[in-house]
């Protein structure tokens, strides 16, 4: 299952964007496909959330803009699931594991990506066929450290750390064999985004594409 994920892991950043505006949403897309990076995770954390990702994939569709890959994020609950794929999400992220989010998931031929921060977490997924995991939160769970001793008896699990995840300690987690990408938000805070600054937020979507572009990827 973790192939279908590789598409939006393939920039190493997932931008993790809170819309409390679906009117927000398509200047939001089309200032990270602008500053090269094309991956959105719309957060579940607002009402407008499925009516932001019906808005980026339609005005994907009608408008003839450069592509961009839309998920969903935060997803808790199978009705999550099907409210996002129904908007046309194109991979569910989920804070936890939950077997119903899973088995919901693969009904509707979607990728995902669950939570796992301890062993016996990461273990439960390998039995749902995941291999690819969110670390979620991961500064409070252990961060750099607490991923490089889960990576000792799961060697084959990559993660996706997200939560306290920054500039300042990019490098750290991208260093690492076992994580695939990471999420953040710091090139979409919240108030340029509700504001629509389109040049901003191209301006800081490119500057942490070249943060990421400047770190080496381990082989």
């Amino acid at each position: 299952m973790a192939d279908d994920c590789e598409a939006f892991v393939s920039s190493r950043l997932i931008p993790v964007v809170v819309l409390e505006d679906a009117g927000s949403a398509v200047p939001l897309a089309r200032a990270l496909v602008s500053g090269g990076l094309p991956v959105a995770e719309v957060a579940f954390r607002s009402s407008a959330a499925v009516d932001s990702i019906r808005a980026i994939v339609d005005a994907g569709m009608t408008e003839g803009q450069d592509p961009i890959l839309v998920g969903a994020g935060t997803v808790i609950t199978p009705d999550q699931v099907d409210a996002a794929v129904s908007a046309g999400a194109q991979f569910i992220v989920s804070p936890g594991l939950s077997r119903a989010v899973v088995e919901r998931c693969r009904e509707h031929d979607v990728a995902v990506v669950a939570g796992a921060v301890t062993a016996t977490e990461v273990q439960a997924a390998l039995e749902l066929g995941l291999d690819l995991m969110k670390f979620f939160p991961s500064t409070s769970s252990g961060g750099v450290t607490a991923i490089e001793a889960l990576a000792a008896p799961f060697p084959q699990v990559r993660f996706i750390p997200t939560g306290g995840v920054g500039p300042h300690n990019l490098a750290d987690y991208l260093n690492l064999r076992t994580v695939a990408a990471v999420g953040g938000s710091w090139m979409v805070p919240r108030e340029l985004v509700n504001a629509g600054a389109v040049d901003e937020l191209t301006d800081r979507a490119a500057e942490a594409v070249a943060l990421v572009a400047s770190i080496p990827e381990v082989a």
